[in-house]
């Protein structure tokens, strides 16, 4: 069951970050295995704005994604789902439910960063409809959390934007 974020479940998004975290330590990629998930602080507007939803199962947390607006388009900032719920469709199903949002804002499209050569993030994505987005294409906004990111040192690996019109 996907539903709206509540301020209990935060703190087990930040549990199930670290566990879903870990499959990138499989694939040679400690550094992002350890990196800390995103603060209780940081997440709250998410949840209190109604950009954060989780997936259940047996009342427990599962999956989660968070998005917000970023140069007029919906953005996926993160999707986890616990490594012992993958492969059945929780984070195709949290994508809609963004899509969903993004389509109730008149936003046109999705965006969201991703390695390019991790099965679960790139190749993963271009099965649900999105492309790589060329460097040339990217907006003011995007362009920033590009950089952000390349400034935390996370395009040690290749990283790429990608897009899904809706």
């Amino acid at each position: 069951m996907t539903r709206p974020a509540r301020p209990d479940d935060l703190p087990v998004l930040r549990e199930l970050e670290r566990a879903a975290g870990v499959l990138f330590r499989d694939v040679g990629m400690a550094k992002i295995a350890d990196d800390e998930p995103w603060s209780i602080e940081e997440l709250t507007p998410f949840q209190t704005e109604g950009r954060c939803w989780v997936t259940e199962d047996a009342g427990r947390v599962v999956a989660y994604l968070i998005a917000e607006v970023v140069d007029g388009r919906g953005h996926i900032e993160q999707v986890s789902v616990r490594p012992s719920h993958a492969h059945r469709g929780l984070g195709r199903g949290l994508i809609e439910t963004a899509d969903e949002w993004a389509g109730r804002l008149g936003l046109p499209a999705l965006t969201l960063t991703t390695y390019t050569e991790v099965p679960w993030n790139a190749p993963y994505y271009a099965r649900l409809g999105f492309r790589v987005l060329p460097s040339a294409e990217l907006g003011p906004e995007l362009r920033e959390i590009r950089a952000t990111e390349i400034s935390r040192g996370l395009d040690e690996w290749p990283r790429v934007a990608m897009i899904r019109n809706r």
